[in-house]
């Protein structure tokens, strides 16, 4: 590699590592704020939340890549164009496309890797990250008795305490309802003041109580019985565990949640879709022969319908002519109503299937275009970049940001008429690829050119010619 690659390389990979880890954390903050409400207050611990962040950032990997080469190539080439070394490099002879070169090889091997990585880890990591999701969702939050309210998070318990004391446990006004014994079987628990810790771990739930009494209900529930009877039990200290276990977090099998299209490299996702498609052929197919039996009186020949001949029609009034009665009338119509029934229930479920294809070749075909927006974001950044002659963190963050959210619109409208039917699949989903690219072509022209098209300085001086001639 010559000395000049290197020096390209160099002023390349510094920002891009910081950009990518700052888009990084800007896309991880947005789609975990999504849950936050069903991760806080459950007391998981940093490992748990710090494994489930560490996949999610695996996830959103193949996302931010495409915005990082983008901004990255954008400050350095305005860099270089603005301390006036491309003007240099020019100069000896050497053209732009030869300058873009290094970082143009780079962001092909990184476009092929993020393939891979996007093929082969990305499914992987999904598969534990929203396992784990999924498990943290089904966990309880951690205890929290409010003063004067119920608390009805221990199984077969409801707790009220009307006064808490300090952080050391201590506890005053207490009371508890046992269900535990089930049926009509229940007991009461009342008691002046109490202290409250864990034991084993953080396992049980210790509850020791003071100066109560305990109320049995020692009704046997039958019909006969007029009213309640309570035996009365008192207490000087009384000691209650409680199994927290309920509270941890029960890891569940990852297999349970393979199936979805998010967990499935391209060969299982091509597996899928053509299962799917061939359903959906089956379905249509079979659609003749499953609403035949609801026509009693006018059959269609479908056999001669099948092998292109003209269907006949046959008819029991060939044979005999009904007497036409308000009964048959109203037959007629109910045949009528499940006919309709039958066909929009038969052609909805015909339609989500295909929908679930689509889903399933869009997942397929999105792993294709996310590694080629690198390249193509490249396209635009390092000759947008050596034209506006600008670098640092200003008018190449703004240009990044407009670029991003069009590629985002377009992937968007996209992936949607691709899923609606409007458009092909793959045509929706390389739209955005197949807009920008052009673009890309576009600035390269003018920055090989020499065009001063797009300088800033041209257009700040054009508009304050423009305010004299005005004035």
């Amino acid at each position: 590699m010559k000395k000049l690659d290197k020096l390209i390389i160099r002023a390349f990979i510094g920002p891009f590592i910081l950009t990518f880890a700052v888009v990084e954390f800007i896309l991880l903050t947005q789609y975990m704020l999504k849950y936050l409400d069903e991760l806080v207050g459950k007391d998981l611990g940093a490992s748990v939340f710090g494994e489930l962040l560490f996949y999610f950032s695996l996830n959103m990997a193949p996302v931010a890549l495409p915005l990082a080469v983008l901004l990255s190539s954008l400050m350095t080439y305005g860099t270089m164009g603005e301390h006036n070394e491309l003007t240099a490099i020019k100069t000896s002879g050497i053209p732009l496309p030869r300058i873009l070169r290094p970082v143009l090889l780079f962001a092909v091997i990184l476009g092929v890797s993020a393939f891979y990585f996007n093929n082969n880890i990305v499914p992987k990591a999904n598969l534990k990250a929203y396992s784990l999701l999924w498990d943290i969702r089904q966990t309880k939050p951690t205890m929290n008795f409010k003063e004067g309210a119920f608390y009805n998070g221990l199984p077969g318990y409801s707790i009220k305490i009307n006064e808490k004391l300090g952080d050391g446990g201590i506890v005053r006004d207490v009371m508890i309802y046992d269900h535990t014994q089930g049926g009509n079987s229940s007991r009461v628990i009342l008691a002046d003041s109490g202290k409250m810790y864990t034991e084993y771990g953080d396992s049980y739930l210790v509850l020791e109580l003071f100066d109560g009494n305990v109320y049995i209900n020692q009704n046997d529930g039958s019909i006969r019985s007029t009213g309640e009877q309570f035996m009365r039990q008192q207490f000087e200290e009384s000691k209650l565990m409680f199994s927290l276990s309920s509270f941890d977090l029960n890891r569940t099998r990852e297999e349970y949640f393979s199936d979805n299209k998010m967990m499935k490299n391209i060969s299982q996702l091509h597996v899928v879709t053509d299962s799917l498609q061939t359903q959906a052929a089956k379905e249509r197919t079979n659609y003749v022969s499953n609403v035949d039996p609801f026509y009693m009186y006018l059959r269609v020949d479908t056999t001669r319908a099948k092998f292109g001949g003209r269907p006949t029609v046959t008819s029991e009034m060939d044979r005999e002519l009904p007497a036409v009665s308000a009964t048959t009338m109203v037959m007629a119509k109910n045949k009528a109503r499940n006919i309709k029934s039958f066909t929009t229930s038969y052609i909805e479920r015909v339609n989500s299937t295909i929908r679930e294809s689509k889903n399933f070749e869009i997942e397929i075909w999105k792993k294709y275009t996310q590694s080629a927006s690198i390249i193509i974001m490249f396209l635009i950044g390092a000759p947008l970049g050596a034209i506006i002659k600008k670098g640092g963190l200003g008018v190449p963050v703004i240009i990044s940001i407009v670029f991003f959210i069009v590629m985002y619109v377009l992937s968007i409208l996209g992936e949607k008429w691709a899923r609606e039917g409007l458009i092909p699949v793959e045509a929706g989903m390389w739209m955005s690829n197949a807009i920008l690219l052009p673009i890309g072509i576009f600035f390269l022209y003018q920055a090989r050119n020499d065009s001063n098209l797009l300088e800033f300085d041209l257009w700040r001086k054009l508009m304050a010619r423009l305010r004299r001639n005005k004035i």
